[in-house]
């Protein structure tokens, strides 16, 4: 029963090459830094690491990958990590991006000892190729593996000497889905105390799952991206049609917000979606969720305090709300995955004319990974992509069939760029609602290189 080690070089003792580790953490909100560390004095190579991302270049499991300690990396998202996307692209690195809520569940399902589970994640992209489809209820699924690790590797802001853990907020992530799951689980808390101080009513990971724990030191508690309102700022769209009047991200973001509804709960996506938050309409309530593990946070970009441990990693500060609540990353998957989230606002490289997205990879240039992506479209009920009409080259990014890598497939609902409002139609086509301020219906039907339908006069739309 004598779980307590004194530090992360003797937890990590016995870490070998070519041992697969889980590794908690989303971004760099709850990552085991000084396991990480310990791992990157050892030296130890040939490592398959299980992980929502890798970190920034210097920082988490960058470290590792800076110094070619990674043979392959089973992740979500490349996130920040330049270095990341430099190895995968060059061949130097093996990757297996698959989505967030399949990460998660596969976790989840290796603590509870169930060798498949099902998700519609990923259906009609390239994630399902040489996976098996079943059918439930008219709905297609992929089977999928539970994950198998030598090590899990996890990061608690409290423990006891039995090894019951407590997370703070978002920290929570992905550290108690893995803490279940691997064959031997090393967790670094921020206090350790005598078995019986923690409240038992309070413990999120129990300690029959954890096998080391010890009192880490010296915690950075980085922030991945942090980004600060400023006033009377403005963000530009950079369009090819530099000479046509258009709504810049504020505008959008101001237009999509007409679309919340009253108890509607939430999910934005990264970029302009995140803006959104800013334009709720008085005399409404939504509550926004977020894949990293919160129900219920306030506007975003966030001036004032942080907490590091409220960070959602690709997006901005946030803060959160009365009524707001913290859980773990399956659950968070579990309300997107049966359909309790209502409307789902995210951004797209593409869109086909019959509602197919496209938003994570252009092959051979850029990947950041699908992260949530895939979930939130398979599963959403109403999905809203927030996006330019064009790319930087001026080609059309509102096309009869997608060329870049799918997302998911027949589920974008609504469309709004710096142009034009458009629902994306059942039968096919972008049929055109409104129209930005100052800009025609010609310019706009240039600018769409799918399917357009215009049925009488459209109006301008209406941001105030």
């Amino acid at each position: 029963m004598n779980k307590i080690v004194k530090n992360a070089e003797e937890a990590v003792r016995d870490v070998q090459d070519g041992m697969t580790l889980m590794l908690g953490g989303f971004g760099l909100c709850g990552i085991p830094e000084n396991c990480i560390s310990a791992l990157v004095q050892k030296n130890v190579k040939g490592l398959t690491c299980i992980s929502n991302n890798a970190g920034v270049d210097d920082f988490g499991l960058g470290l590792l990958l800076q110094k070619k300690q990674i043979k392959k990396m089973i992740s979500s998202y490349v996130g920040e990590n330049a270095e990341f996307e430099r190895q995968m692209l060059s061949g130097e690195l093996e990757v297996d991006l698959i989505p967030q809520g399949t990460l998660a569940t596969r976790c989840l399902a290796a603590g509870y000892g169930m060798p498949v589970v099902y998700t519609p994640a990923g259906v009609g992209t390239e994630i399902a190729e040489g996976k098996e489809v079943r059918n439930f209820d008219g709905k297609d699924y992929l089977m999928e593996y539970a994950f198998k690790a030598d090590f899990a590797i996890v990061k608690a802001w409290k423990g006891d000497t039995h090894g019951n853990l407590i997370y703070k907020a978002t920290s929570r992530n992905f550290n108690p889905l893995m803490a279940m799951a691997g064959k031997i689980t090393i967790a670094e808390v921020e206090e350790l105390v005598p078995a019986g101080e923690l409240d038992p009513d309070q413990i999120h990971t129990p300690g029959i799952y954890v096998h080391r724990i010890f009192q880490g030191t010296s915690y950075e508690k980085r922030i991945e991206q942090r980004t600060v309102r400023k006033k009377s700022l403005s963000f530009i769209i950079k369009s090819f049609y530099s000479n046509i009047a258009m709504l810049d991200k504020n505008g959008i973001a101001k237009r999509i917000a007409k679309e919340l509804r009253d108890g509607y709960y939430v999910n934005l996506g990264i970029g302009i979606p995140t803006l959104v938050a800013n334009y709720i309409p008085s005399g409404i309530n939504v509550v926004l969720q977020s894949e990293n593990g919160l129900l219920g946070m306030g506007p975003f970009p966030y001036e004032g305090e942080e907490d590091p441990d409220l960070i959602n990693a690709g997006k901005q500060t946030i803060t959160t709300v009365p009524g707001s609540v913290f859980f773990d990353s399956a659950m968070s998957f579990g309300m997107i995955r049966s359909g309790k989230v209502n409307l789902t606002i995210l951004g797209a490289m593409e869109v086909s004319e019959n509602g197919d997205i496209a938003n994570w990879k252009i092959p051979g240039k850029m990947v950041k990974g699908m992260g949530g992506a895939m979930d939130l479209v398979a599963s959403a009920k109403n999905i809203i992509v927030a996006m330019q009409h064009v790319n930087k080259a001026g080609e059309s990014k509102l096309l009869p069939k997608c060329t870049l890598p799918l997302t998911g497939i027949r589920c974008v609902k609504k469309i709004v760029t710096e142009l034009a409002v458009l629902d994306v139609l059942p039968e096919g086509g972008f049929k055109l609602l409104e129209r930005a301020p100052g800009v025609s219906v010609d310019e706009i039907s240039k600018a769409t290189a799918g399917k357009l339908i215009i049925d009488g006069e459209i109006p301008e739309m209406k941001l105030d």
